[in-house]
């Protein structure tokens, strides 16, 4: 395995979806808990401290919730369709509401309000890309937190990639604001694939050349966003803060100490570790992912299939 220093661009897409999948597993215990309440972070594993209260303690030690089962699902999409597809990544998104598709045992558990709202809509009969609800409420991380294996797939251009990042948050969610946070994700993820050592800054100014012509975009990144303000982060549901808080996390050196730090947060635990741990992924490759985490990931027979065939697409 390539040293995290510098590695190959297969290390550093492997790095992206297993480190997803990983902070996500490992954040699962801590969802709910105030910033307070969670333990130091040398102490924050798959399995907490035995004095800490569980959250979802059915759940077996390493096992990625819905952001993980969501993100596998359209990566499943993009590579049986060698394309966004929406009417089919959204058939697979009910499979995995109903059946328990892409999730480890079957199990579906945490699924966001917003997100199973536009999934009944969905199964109704509503056309994908009308199915995510438009109205300012709509702007919680369950579009952001599943994006990431878009930009691992994509070899279009940055504007491409933009346009199809925003195309798939309109399933669930269809506000401008959260189409332009994934935007933003996937042109960090996809700066930081090329080695980039700015990503935030390189993505920003990508986004604002290409949001030129479109006043509603560069009125959310411009005044949601954010992005010349410093970065604060509260670990919540919000797709923005969830996005700011991702970034902050990127700036710790390596990925155990990213990932625990999302989860210090508080709050959305899984999701923001796993929106963090999917960037400090490719940062640092497969081999910056512990391997104590890699070997205790539950699932690993769902993924393996899905992570051979993109590394196959890329070469």
């Amino acid at each position: 395995m390539t040293s995290p220093a510098n590695p190959r661009l297969a290390d550093r897409l492997a790095g992206g979806l297993i480190g997803l999948l990983v902070g996500d597993a490992l954040g699962v215990p801590y969802e709910f808990n105030r910033a307070e309440r969670i333990p130091p972070a040398q102490l924050i594993e798959y399995t907490p401290p035995p004095d800490f209260l569980r959250s979802h303690a059915s759940v077996p030690p390493g096992t990625w919730s819905d952001d993980g089962a969501q993100a596998l699902c359209l990566l499943a999409s993009l590579l049986h369709c060698d394309a966004l597809d929406l009417e089919d990544f959204g058939r697979r998104l009910i499979d995995w509401y109903e059946f328990g598709y892409l999730a480890v045992d079957g199990d579906v558990f945490d699924i966001g309000v917003t997100t199973g709202t536009a999934l009944r809509r969905l199964r109704a009969g509503t056309a994908a890309a009308d199915a995510g609800d438009r109205g300012d409420r709509a702007n919680g991380n369950g579009s952001l937190m599943r994006v990431l294996p878009l930009a691992l797939w994509h070899r279009g251009s940055d504007a491409q990639l933009v346009a199809d990042a925003e195309r798939q948050s309109l399933v669930t969610h269809g506000h401008r604001r959260a189409q332009v946070c994934c935007a933003l994700y996937c042109l960090i993820a996809r700066r930081l694939l090329a080695g980039a050592d700015a990503p935030w800054p390189q993505a920003v100014a990508t986004l604002r050349e290409l949001y030129a012509h479109d006043a509603a975009a560069q009125e959310e990144l411009e005044f949601s966003i954010r992005p010349d303000e410093p970065l604060q982060g509260n670990g919540s549901g919000y797709v923005v803060d969830c996005l700011r808080s991702s970034v902050i996390c990127l700036q710790q050196p390596d990925y155990e100490s990213a990932v625990r730090a999302a989860i210090r947060l508080g709050q959305d635990t899984d999701t923001t570790a796993c929106v963090t741990g999917g960037l400090v992924g490719i940062r640092d490759g497969i081999g910056g992912i512990p391997q104590r985490w890699r070997d205790g990931l539950r699932g690993r027979e769902l993924v393996q299939p899905l992570l051979a065939e993109l590394l196959r697409r890329h070469g």
